[in-house]
């Protein structure tokens, strides 16, 4: 009798030791998969900061929209992007007789992963330009082109 009490006490044991670790196996699986959404998220600002130069810096102009793409080397994660000009700040601290000008842009970036994992980050980038070319479609990078 006393045996097959410690042995129902046993596979009652077992039974929740195996529902507690498919439980956690689960939640790692969640984490990892939210940590590949903030990664998409984090790798489709960085392709918005290499295309600055295509944003319009006016004020009125709509974002510039990425849709959902998927991220290079992967089967399920996708990133979007929504870049805008938020305006320009003259007489920049050290600049040279006003010579230069800061654009301000806001990008907002987004990511999806699998078991609907999703993370949006937010990002302000400020680029040095010659003054005068906050006005036009696109601008010249300060020390672009040297070496």
């Amino acid at each position: 009798m006393i045996a097959l009490l410690m042995l129902v006490i046993l596979t009652i044991l077992a039974i929740s030791g195996i529902n507690t670790a498919t439980t956690e196996l689960a939640m790692a699986g969640n984490e990892q998969y939210r940590r590949n959404a903030a990664q998409a998220a984090t790798a489709g600002i960085e392709q918005a900061i290499t295309r600055l130069g295509t944003v319009p810096t006016s004020a009125v102009a709509a974002p510039t929209l990425v849709p959902a793409t998927l991220l290079p080397g992967s089967t399920s994660d996708r990133f979007a992007t929504a870049t805008r000009f938020v305006g320009d700040e003259l007489g920049l601290p050290q600049s040279s007789a006003d010579k230069f000008v800061g654009l301000h842009f806001q990008i907002d970036g987004s990511g999806t992963s699998l078991r609907n994992a999703s993370d949006a980050q937010s990002q302000g980038v400020m680029v040095v330009a010659a003054s005068g070319s906050s006005g036009g479609a696109s601008f010249t990078r300060i020390g672009e082109g040297l070496e």
